[in-house]
């Protein structure tokens, strides 16, 4: 009987105040929606910084005869035979190197004007003007720094590059808006709990008579609170469902059918079903958690109960 009765007060509840119940599930399904998805951009940041640094190399760019006319770091000349044979060696000894790879001014050349073949520069360029260079493949990505250490201004070498600071950028851009999505969700759950606390306060509000029935015959607390605690969170868990079902439509048309960025951007390691999946229980937890708590300190005040 009692568990009817909460459940009659809840249908009731929702019904008197449902615009704002409309309000409430609006608020918390794009609040939870903006949390979702910002967990699933750290986790494709992630995915595409495991699988990009894996590929990286560390570049050491081997002074020509042009480079010793005009750079500063090859004052002293062309590399020499010895030189190389000196860095390679060298390279080869070191415990974060996994592999060297050499490309010689003509593979250099090769690979230029495949990459920028239509550039008015590429017809003036010949392949003694390119540079030699040891490519290097790190075990950790992160270990770039011991490669510049050991050869930036050494005989020989015109300069030491890493592609990683190239994708350091980009990581930091998406980063930096995976940022901005959280200053959103954290906001638009500041006015989710507004709109709750405010959306119960006008449910006890409207049955104040009731409720001071009930505590004059005796009813506990939690007896008279349960109802609008439960009113949030299913408001709150609907809300949730919506968030949840945002994210599967948004994963289905961007990533694999609509724009499908799996098939055009074969560049990218997306995300899989997995980290979606694994995200919705913890959005439909939060999504009933969160307005349950918010309605309990609401009506301890206002109830006084």
């Amino acid at each position: 009987m009692r568990a009817q009765f909460v459940l009659s007060e809840i249908g009731v509840g929702l019904r008197r105040n449902l615009t704002m119940t409309f309000a409430v599930i609006v608020s918390v399904a794009l609040s939870l929606a903006l949390f979702g998805g910002s967990l699933l951009m750290s986790d494709q940041v992630n995915t595409m910084k495991g699988y990009w640094y894996d590929k990286v190399n560390v570049s050491v760019f081997l002074c020509n005869k042009s480079d010793a006319e005009s750079d500063p770091n090859c004052a002293k000349g062309a590399v020499t035979k010895d030189q190389k044979g000196q860095i390679l060696g060298d390279l080869k000894k070191m415990s974060v190197v996994d592999t060297v790879t050499y490309e010689s001014q003509d593979a250099a050349y090769k690979h230029y004007k495949e990459q920028f073949g239509d550039s008015p520069l590429a017809s003036s360029l010949t392949p003694d003007q390119m540079q030699e260079s040891y490519r290097i493949k790190l075990k950790d990505p992160e270990k770039y720094q011991v490669i510049a250490t050991a050869f930036d201004g050494r005989d020989g070498v015109q300069s030491v590059q890493d592609q990683k600071g190239i994708l350091d950028n980009l990581f930091g851009l998406l980063n930096g808006m995976n940022w901005a999505a959280r200053a959103v969700m954290a906001l638009m759950l500041v006015v989710a709990l507004m709109l709750i606390v405010n959306t119960v306060r006008v449910s006890a509000f409207s049955r104040r008579r009731e409720t001071g029935i009930m505590r004059l015959v005796g009813a506990s607390g939690f007896y008279i609170q349960a109802p609008f605690i439960m009113e949030a969170a299913v408001a709150g868990l609907i809300g949730g469902g919506v968030a949840c079902g945002f994210l599967v439509v948004a994963r289905y048309f961007i990533i694999d059918h609509g724009l499908a960025l799996s098939e055009k951007l074969n560049l990218i390691n997306f995300i899989g079903w997995d980290a979606v999946l694994t995200k919705l229980p913890l959005i439909l937890a939060t999504s009933l958690l969160m307005p349950a708590l918010a309605a309990f300190f609401a009506l301890r005040k206002y109830l006084k109960v």
